[in-house]
Parts: structure tokens; C-alpha cells; sequence
């Protein structure tokens, strides 16, 4: 006895449990059900519709949905028939992501009810390996099951697409634009924007300006835990920027032991006095060196300037400023950051994969602070 046939309504069901790979929701929720035809052999034909033509993420719906339809009791097998969205179907797409009476130019992670947490990650250098920790802070926190995003705002030296293996690009629905994912971790640079053959970004103070708010407001990031921001080094347009578009992200300082970068550190973290801002704690990048003969610790580049920076911010600020980790000299580190695989990924019990990955539960543990938010207090 053959089995019976699925209905319209279970097929229904099971795409209402496939969610679009960018924005994070049901493609039924999403008006991207265009059709369900079944045949009476058991084939079911699925019509699907893209949010525009060239979408980096046409093979991912095409396999959910085969995958979320095939599984269904008399079903012998699944066509998935993809179109390409119209402008009033992306406008309605657009109105159900945002709401229909969203302000344009909002930054989601600067209202008051907003519950990501958001940490730029800064230096008042070059060469500190800033931008390695922060990409392996963000794997750290994606593959610990927590939903993270990553904005390279270093517009002039981006290196974060390279590091976290990111090779796709934005597709823009609208006013909306998707940022890629890679490494489970949504992420977004300059070097994703620039025309083909371009190297440099030859842009002044008020475009780095729009170019950051156009990353905070115009990108669909969706529900977030943890944004993180790679900061340019030192205290220029982009870090005072920030501080007026983000009152409420807080600052982790990047640093190696060595006196002369640790000084620096020390003025880039000082800027929170003029921006009302907080630094939550100081990592200490290329700690020491682990000899390949003995084991033991190598001092390559000094000692305690991590300890020195921390210090100093605390006395600065009147709030604990607290050492969150010393990461060893590691050339897989190095390598990772080559070859798109953040070493937290690739080698976890590595022991400076080992250091990020404790300074990433360091900052997953912390509530979000009051800073930049709106106190419902009223005088007497």
C-alpha cells in the first residue's frame, strides 16, 4: 500500500523551518514561498524566491529546502524552482525585516533597548596584532554558540576578510544590505566595497564618517549577542566617530609588553575621559615565546606592559581596568591569519588559542555596562 501524499499545509510546515541563510528568519515568514506544487507521483516542486539575481546563497536555500521537504511521508522527491524577487516584493520584504515605519538611518545597537553587547577593540599602534585577536575573539564567541558580528572599521589597512576567510560579498535588498558570513561570524570591511583592481581607499575625516554609520545603520545585522569592531590604531576620525555614533561600546585595548607600545596604549585607552566611554580591560598580545627546546618563556619584546597599560586606566578612570589575558608569540597564529582559519578554530588547546579563548568568555560573562544608555530618572 502506497503512502499517502503530503499536503500543501505540511509542506508549508517544513519551509517554515528554513531559514534564510542572511537574514536569519523563515522564508515563509519572508514572502519567499512563491509556489508548492505536488505532483501525483509524490515529486514536490518548490517555488522559491531569491532577494536578487546574483544571490551568493542560492545553492544554501536550494539544499534546505530539499532537506526540509524530502524528510515529509509520501514525498519522492523535491525540484526547487528559484525567481528573482520584484522591487514591491523586496519592499515588502524589507518592510517585514525593519518594521513598515522604521526610521531609515537607525543604528539598532545605539537604542536604549538594544542587548548586544558591543566592544571596539583598539591600540594606539600598529603591528600589535590587533586585528588577529579581535578576529579570533569573534570566532571564539560564534563557535561558543553566541551570535556575533564583526565590523572592520581599520578603513585604511582592512585585513579582516583575509584573516576570517571571508570571501563573500554584500548583497543589498533595497536600503538593506546582507553582510557575508564566514566562520559563523557575520562580518563586514572596506575591502569588501571597493571596485575590482582598487587597492587603496583614498577617503578623508567626514566619508570614514558616513562610511562607519553606513555599516551600523544601512546593514541588516539581525539579533546579535556580541559585536565586535576593529578599530583603527591610535585616537583619529574613526574612534571619535564611533564615540558619537555608539556611546555604548566599550573599549578593550590591545597592546605587547614592550614600554614604547605600552605607552601609546595608554593614550589610546585615555580617550574615554573626553568621549564618557569605559575600557573593560587590556590584553597583552606577543606575551613572550615558548622555546621549541626547553619550554620555557622568552621575552622577546619585554615585559609588563600589559600590566603597565591596565594600571594606568585604572588610576585614569576610577574603574577596574583588569589584565584579561597575555597571548603567547605563535606562528600558527600568524598562519592562521594567512590562511583564513582563526587559530581558536583550527587548534583550540593551542596555547594562545587558549589565552583568546579565555578572554572571550571573559567578555561574554560581563553584563552590558550603562554607559551611552538612557537613564529613566527625572528631578525633584
Amino acid at each position: 500500500m502506497s503512502s499517502p501524499l503530503p499536503t500543501r499545509e505540511q509542506v508549508l510546515t517544513a519551509l517554515a523551518t528554513v531559514n534564510d541563510p542572511e537574514i536569519g528568519r523563515p522564508i515563509t515568514e519572508l514572502g519567499m514561498v512563491k509556489s508548492v506544487e505536488i505532483g501525483a507521483d509524490g515529486a514536490v516542486a518548490v517555488g522559491v524566491y531569491l532577494t536578487v539575481a546574483g544571490c551568493p546563497m542560492r545553492d544554501t536555500i536550494t539544499s534546505r529546502v530539499t532537506g526540509a521537504v524530502t524528510p515529509l511521508t509520501g514525498v519522492t522527491g523535491v525540484r526547487v524552482e528559484l525567481d528573482v524577487m520584484n522591487e514591491e516584493q523586496r519592499k515588502e520584504l524589507q518592510a517585514v525585516v525593519r518594521g513598515p515605519a522604521a526610521p531609515e538611518r537607525v543604528i539598532p545597537f545605539a537604542q536604549p533597548s538594544s542587548l548586544t553587547k558591543v566592544y571596539a577593540i583598539v591600540s594606539g599602534k600598529g603591528g600589535v596584532g590587533k586585528s588577529s585577536v579581535t578576529v579570533n575573539l569573534a570566532a571564539a564567541l560564534a563557535a561558543a554558540g553566541h551570535k556575533v558580528a564583526l565590523i572592520d572599521a581599520d578603513i585604511y589597512g582592512h585585513s579582516v576578510p583575509r584573516m576570517l576567510g571571508a570571501t563573500g560579498l554584500p548583497t543589498k535588498v533595497q536600503d538593506m544590505i546582507m553582510p557575508p558570513s564566514a566562520s559563523g561570524v557575520k562580518v563586514i570591511s572596506a575591502g569588501m566595497l571597493k571596485p575590482p583592481g582598487q587597492d587603496a581607499l583614498p577617503v578623508r575625516g567626514p566619508i570614514l564618517h558616513r562610511l562607519l554609520e553606513q555599516f551600523l545603520a544601512d546593514f541588516y545585522w539581525g539579533d546579535l549577542d556580541f559585536l565586535l569592531i576593529d578599530m583603527p590604531p591610535g585616537t583619529g576620525d574613526v574612534a571619535l566617530s564611533l564615540a558619537r555614533l555608539l556611546p555604548g561600546a566599550e573599549l578593550v585595548v590591545v597592546t605587547t609588553p614592550q614600554v614604547a607600545a605600552a605607552e601609546v596604549a595608554k593614550r589610546a585607552g585615555s580617550l574615554v575621559t573626553q568621549t564618557h566611554q569605559r575600557v573593560v580591560g587590556v590584553i597583552e598580545n606577543m606575551s613572550y615565546l615558548l622555546c621549541p627546546h626547553c619550554g620555557e618563556p622568552m621575552d622577546v619584546f619585554g615585559s609588563g606592559g600589559g600590566e603597565s597599560v591596565s594600571t594606568a586606566l585604572t588610576n585614569l578612570t576610577g574603574t577596574d581596568v583588569p589584565l584579561l589575558g597575555q597571548i603567547p608569540l605563535d606562528v600558527r597564529l600568524r598562519e592562521g591569519g594567512d590562511s583564513g582559519t582563526p587559530l581558536v578554530l583550527s587548534d583550540p588547546s593551542a596555547p594562545a588559542a587558549a589565552q583568546l579563548i579565555k578572554v572571550a568568555e571573559s567578555l561574554a560573562g560581563r553584563g552590558r555596562g550603562l554607559a551611552g544608555r538612557m537613564l529613566t530618572l527625572s528631578p525633584r
